[in-house]
């Protein structure tokens, strides 16, 4: 059998490297937000079936995005995706969505501008060519990014309460605390991949941190349960031992569940990817790194952490003793 907890150094630092390199990229090129967060209008386009292609796409979104910079001198972005019909086959469109960050929102004349410029030099020739316009202010970002921290903070305290009760037998609070730290782990690689890619942060993403939160919860709760009733049958074994053997004994159960929900998500993903699906594929992306954070916290970092803590006390009272 092997002794994960003796090698737990090994993991503590490969997480934090990862962690380590996202806060480099914070400071070196910041936090990279949304429309959403950051404020803006987005607009949508119709676009020719045959307009984009698989050698072209790239290269005609740079180019609509620098003319739209150019014709109102703000930053722009632009990204094509499929559009689908009622059946949810294939429209006879694409969708050309144009993304314009600023501090203020366009006016109604700065959209019009934008849409028919945009429309004549690019010869979209639908009959309603406009399918939606949106402007965010930034201020409303920022109250989803609090209402996202502050449902976190509740879901962790929540957390803490219920491991507490529940795993009293091996002093539950600390065990609840621990398990947090596992979760904030989980979190902190999502944050660092979107700082270390400069991936851009939306309503999704705290989707997806909150579907994490429960996803790795359930892992760590797995193993504390084995602990549990390992700590009744085998007493007289010392703490360390007693959790490895815990967390060996789910192991496979752990893996398992955790590759085919990334196979799920994973095929998800793809299909989103191809098929420009792009609200699909904002979320199914975090959720990918999570899940896979969530297992690895759970067996390599929030159970030796516990121990530690354990054996940490225990030499305490022995002193004073």
């Amino acid at each position: 059998m092997v002794n994960l907890y003796t090698k737990r150094n090994y993991f503590f630092i490969l997480s934090a490297v990862i962690i380590l390199a996202g806060i480099v990229s914070y400071f070196a090129m910041g936090f990279k937000l949304d429309i959403q967060f950051e404020g803006g209008t987005v607009i949508e386009l119709r676009a020719n079936k045959d307009m984009f292609t698989d050698a072209n796409t790239q290269q005609l979104q740079t180019q609509i995005a620098e003319f739209v910079t150019k014709t109102i001198d703000k930053p722009a972005s632009v990204q094509k995706s499929a559009a689908f019909d009622v059946n949810g086959s294939n429209s006879s469109y694409d969708v050309i969505k144009i993304n314009i960050g600023s501090e203020n929102t366009l006016t109604n004349t700065e959209v019009t501008t934008v849409e028919e410029a945009v429309i004549k030099e690019f010869k979209l020739t639908s009959d309603d060519p406009v399918i939606s316009e949106e402007s965010v202010e930034p201020f409303i970002g920022k109250e989803i990014m609090q209402n996202g921290l502050k449902a976190v903070a509740i879901a962790f305290a929540l957390i803490i309460i219920y491991v507490w009760i529940r795993f009293r037998v091996m002093s539950g609070l600390s065990a609840g605390v621990f398990a947090v730290v596992g979760v904030l782990h989980d979190v902190l690689i999502m944050i660092s991949v979107y700082l270390i890619f400069q991936i851009p942060v939306n309503e999704s993403f705290i989707a997806a941190i909150l579907t994490v939160v429960g996803y790795s919860m359930n892992d760590t709760i797995i193993i504390y349960d084995r602990i549990r009733e390992n700590s009744r049958l085998l007493r007289k074994v010392p703490l360390p031992e007693l959790v490895n053997d815990s967390i060996m004994q789910t192991l496979n159960r752990s893996i398992n569940t955790v590759v085919t929900s990334l196979i799920a998500i994973t095929t998800v993903y793809i299909f989103a990817k191809v098929n420009g699906i792009v609200s699909i594929e904002e979320f199914s992306f975090p959720l990918i790194i999570g899940i896979a954070a969530g297992c690895y916290s759970s067996i390599f970092i929030a159970s030796p952490l516990y121990v530690m803590w354990k054996e940490s006390q225990k030499k305490t009272k022995a002193v004073k003793a």
